[in-house]
């Protein structure tokens, strides 16, 4: 994976516009707190290949560790998103290697979930298969008016049951359901129906979207969104009584921690807030430091330069 520096970018919005030369199949890049990840095989149809995925999964656990990081966007070049796995790779493989494939791309898309800081998909055409599966994984998605989206395993014999993992999660079911066993593309406008995009907007105006939801991000203290993230997620595979009984001392911890304390005074004081430094993804109580323990917050460290990785 390719690590530009914040120095080579021309402008905060600038990772997807082909200006630059990236060299690898994914492009990674961190600029004024946000980490761009760039999928970076347009001719081919941005494919999540193993290749790709063995990019991707050190470099969520990095962006994680790094500290620094208020969102992360996940964006392609070229005129699709993603075209899913590989067919070459499947074709072909046996058991073995075909579940360790589904296997590696089930931990990336764990991975995003685990990520204490919200993810931003920006699509600006086709999500297919495993495509709309990445989608689905991110907390949000802001898509092109061109954007489309499908499960179409089945027209190949092959059901889309990974990227119905994250797309039932998204979608209410029965629209999941058509989408998996019919495999028909749906446009923008219906994914935004069924909630599985946030915004649509014109191809001019992608980018200018994906900033707004950006800036609002980082206006809040850091520490909150991030760690109601993680419990966003937490409480959905509770039953609604074990989600009160939870969410309360959540609720409870994040009421008296220093954010909150200068969040209310200052709106009771009709001003605005001078946030307490606090690190990324903090203030999300057990969910929190379990992901601490197990090396998924962002407990700090570097992100690794993988220019070498992918080709």
């Amino acid at each position: 994976m390719t690590t530009i520096q914040t120095s080579r970018l021309q402008s905060k919005l600038s990772p997807f516009d082909g200006a630059h030369a990236y060299t690898g199949a994914v492009a990674f890049v961190i600029e004024d707190g946000v980490a761009w990840i760039v999928l970076n095989r347009p001719e081919r149809r941005n494919p999540l290949s193993r290749e790709v995925l063995e990019a991707l999964e050190p470099a969520i656990d990095g962006i994680g560790r790094e500290g620094s990081v208020r969102a992360v966007v996940i964006g392609s070049r070229g005129p699709v998103f993603s075209s899913g796995h590989d067919l070459n790779e499947l074709a072909g493989s046996d058991f073995e290697a075909c579940e360790a494939l589904f296997g590696l791309c089930g931990r990336v898309m764990s991975g995003l979930r685990r990520l204490a800081i919200p993810v931003i998909a920006r699509v600006q055409g086709l999500a297919t298969a495993a495509g709309c599966q990445l989608v689905a994984g991110c907390d949000l998605a802001i898509a092109s008016t061109e954007a489309s989206f499908a499960t179409p395993g089945v027209k190949i014999g092959l059901f889309c049951g990974t990227p119905m993992i994250p797309l039932v999660r998204a979608i209410a079911p029965r629209a999941a359901l058509e989408m998996l066993l019919l495999g028909k593309p749906i446009d923008a406008r219906r994914a935004y129906e069924l909630g599985l995009v946030n915004r649509v907007v014109a191809p001019d105006r992608l980018d200018l979207e994906v900033l707004d939801v950006i800036e609002t991000i980082k206006a809040h203290d850091p520490g909150v969104p991030g760690g109601g993230k993680v419990a966003f997620y937490e409480q959905l595979e509770l039953s609604e009584f074990e989600a009160y009984e939870q969410m309360a001392g959540f609720m409870a911890r994040g009421a008296v921690s220093a954010a909150a304390r200068e969040g209310i005074d200052a709106f009771l004081h009709k001003r605005k807030p001078i946030w307490p430094v606090s690190a990324v993804g903090s203030g999300c109580g057990r969910a929190e430091e379990e992901l601490r323990v197990s090396g998924g917050g962002s407990t700090g460290g570097a992100i690794k330069d993988r220019s070498d990785d992918a080709s």
